[in-house]
């Protein structure tokens, strides 16, 4: 099988865990199978980590960003693009509008490399609206406009956005996140009553579970809120915060009863398999990788109306849909799906057929390999 070479740059990478990064190191393996020969590019945000190494077989290169933000940026393009002219992949992947795509930029300029860009979230907080914000940042969206061969969107609302912004619809691939299957299943009765012993709940208890950044646009300042009434009617109601961030003290400094921070890890798996509920109160996301993990797992999401909710979930079939920023409607949703055992699990099994159907991890990197094929075949040509 002939092998295509791929380079690959986002800001962050494991052992680093966020959404983008999580979704990436479980592609790659996925897409050596297919013939492709990915290289990543990231920041060395600790020095503790090697400059260089293998991950599950991937080259992995860690570069400087020292300094603050502008200095870190410059120094990061600087030294991805040296690395790039050392590697001569035939296509360049960057994530995020940043500076991966402003090292995807110069790469095509300058060395007539076919670039490809994926836009991980919308909104105000998402690519295009943060990069229209910058100095400059006009000119660098008409360059991307011009010059990406193809943006992988991941859901319909970062469609819109790049559309308004005149991308034509030829530049668009839609390529979904995507979840193993194999690895993110239901546990056993035995299992998941295991698991809640050893963590210290009890085999009753009923858990609900988030996965991601500590940051204000998840709103854990809101979930948090309502925790002590849902407690009222569920007492044995509890909450796991998987993850780190900026907000982590302020959220603990609020918290009450039932409200457990297990800080970040590798492996999310036992923490799902022990939990009921999957809630996501953003007010702004793409596509959650979490979310379709937990679907995988059997439990049901509680998230909101923002993103790609609506394409992965059917309200009251396979999850709970509430409207971002609103406390009535989390506390009630919370409450509805406690409260009827027996309809939870129904719709958790629902979750998991979703994800199984549409959002496995090997279809994910079977359309992305081809998007990959496809645009080395149409820049050559």
């Amino acid at each position: 099988m002939s092998t295509l070479k791929v380079a690959t740059i986002i800001h962050g990478y494991f052992p680093r865990v966020g959404g983008a990064e999580t979704q990436l190191k479980a592609l790659l393996p996925h897409l050596q199978k297919q013939g492709i020969e990915t290289t990543v590019l990231t920041r060395r945000y600790d020095p503790t980590l090697p400059a260089f190494e293998k991950i599950e077989g991937v080259p992995v290169y860690r570069l400087p960003a020292p300094g603050g933000k502008v200095t870190a940026s410059l120094i990061f393009t600087l030294s991805a693009f040296w690395r790039l002219l050392r590697l001569r992949p035939q296509i360049v992947h960057a994530h995020e509008f940043i500076s991966p795509a402003t090292v995807a930029l110069l790469a095509k300029y300058l060395l007539g490399i076919p670039i490809v860009v994926t836009s991980h979230r919308s909104g105000k907080i998402g690519d295009v609206q943060k990069m229209s914000r910058k100095f400059g940042g006009e000119f660098r969206l008409n360059a991307l406009r011009k010059k990406v061969s193809k943006f992988i969107v991941i859901s319909d609302e970062i469609k819109d956005e790049l559309v308004g912004i005149g991308v034509e619809e030829k530049h668009l691939a839609r390529i979904t996140n995507g979840v193993d299957t194999d690895k993110f299943t239901p546990p056993h009765v035995d299992k998941k009553l295991a698991l809640r012993t050893q963590a210290g709940f009890a085999p009753s208890a009923k858990i609900a579970i988030f996965i991601g950044r500590l940051v204000p646009e998840k709103k854990l300042d809101l979930l948090i809120s309502v925790w002590d009434k849902l407690r009222k009617s569920h007492p044995r109601a509890e909450l796991l915060i998987v993850g780190a961030g900026a907000e982590e003290a302020s959220l603990q400094a609020i918290a009450g009863e039932g409200i457990h921070f297990m800080g970040s890890t590798d492996d999310v798996r036992p923490f799902l398999q022990m939990a009921d509920i999957f809630v996501l109160p953003s007010v702004a996301e793409g596509l959650s990788v979490a979310l379709l993990e937990s679907m995988a797992c059997g439990l049901v999401p509680l998230l909101t109306d923002v993103g790609g909710a609506r394409e992965v979930i059917r309200h009251a079939e396979n999850g709970w849909i509430i409207p971002p920023n609103d406390r009535d409607a989390l506390l009630a949703g919370l409450q509805t799906l406690f409260d009827d055992p027996e309809m939870l699990q129904q719709r958790g099994q629902a979750a998991r057929q979703r994800v199984m159907a549409e959002f496995s991890i090997q279809k994910a990197a079977e359309k992305l390999s081809q998007l990959y094929l496809e645009t080395a075949k149409g820049e050559q040509g």
